[in-house]
């Protein structure tokens, strides 16, 4: 086992909010570029329902062949660098999430993790053509950078083990921090590489580390480009980001802001409306393609 005192631990867990694939997908390439060893593993019996869960099953011919078991796991890395650091992935535990998080503190603990970060993805009343914002969150504010721009309201959402985990991590005097990138609506539901380069860009700038982005930047370039043939080929979903270019360049002069929390417009297409848009617009182009 190598020294980790010092060392970072990202988590990302599959089962809550994550628009984009923005965690997902920035996870799967940690784990492929990385030569990743796993070095604790979580009794996902114990913490996973199966049936709200349902691991993949193998039918060969006449037989049952295998099972994608859920693992629930800590692995170990080394960036571009050298420096050691460690992913805790996989499902989203259904249940005993305080033992859980015990658990996690433990090993954050035994091996002197010096900070803990989550990341994943949010639906955005966005365009794709302008940066993407990302809202950020830690234990201390210290962790968050003189630039930060917290949000203007308290409110409640649906709990998840990433915040919890946050939460409790912050409780014990352990720095964790966690990023949410915005998505756009429309692209809510796609893998959207380009939410992962923002995550991994927020990811690096924060611990220090050095994780080229390499295929994930070419990913996002190839989608850019088809989500631009997109567009360019329906006047209404072009309406649509023309909308929503106006509201976000309007905003950013008023405030000097790069985010969208605070303000949203009266005459702004709702998540639904632009989901159905670009459902039509694909359904269309499907029905051509077969033709």
């Amino acid at each position: 086992m190598p020294e980790l005192s010092g060392a970072v631990m990202l988590h990302q867990f599959d089962g809550f909010m994550d628009a984009g694939s923005a965690g997902r997908a920035l996870t799967e390439h940690l784990l492929e570029e990385f030569e990743p060893r796993v070095i604790a593993r979580f009794d996902a019996d114990r913490l996973v329902d199966y049936r709200s869960q349902r691991p993949p099953m193998t039918f060969a011919s006449d037989h049952w062949e295998d099972i994608e078991s859920p693992e629930l796991a800590v692995h170990l890395l080394h960036d571009a660098t050298g420096v050691p650091f460690l992913l805790l992935t996989g499902p989203e535990p259904d249940r005993e999430w305080e033992l859980f998080t015990r658990a996690v503190q433990g090993l954050i603990e035994r091996w002197g993790v010096r900070l803990t970060v989550g990341f994943h993805g949010i639906p955005m009343g966005v365009p794709h053509t302008r940066p993407l914002g990302v809202t950020a969150h830690a234990t201390r504010e210290a962790l968050l950078g003189e630039d930060h721009q917290p949000w203007l309201n308290t409110l409640q959402v649906p709990g998840n083990i990433s915040a919890l985990l946050e939460l409790r991590l912050g409780q014990a005097g352990h720095d964790a921090m966690g990023y949410a990138v915005h998505v756009p609506h429309y692209l809510a539901q796609a893998t959207y590489p380009s939410s992962s380069v923002r995550l991994l860009d927020a990811v690096t700038e924060a611990t220090g580390l050095e994780l080229p982005g390499g295929p994930l930047l070419d990913a996002a370039e190839s989608a850019e480009a088809e989500i631009a043939r997109q567009v360019e080929g329906s006047n209404e979903v072009a309406d649509v980001v023309a909308a929503l270019e106006r509201q976000y360049d309007v905003f950013t002069e008023a405030g000097n802001r790069r985010s969208l929390l605070a303000e949203t417009s009266e005459h702004m297409p709702t998540a639904d409306e632009l989901g159905s848009e670009f459902e039509r617009f694909l359904a269309e182009q499907s029905g051509r393609d077969q033709n």
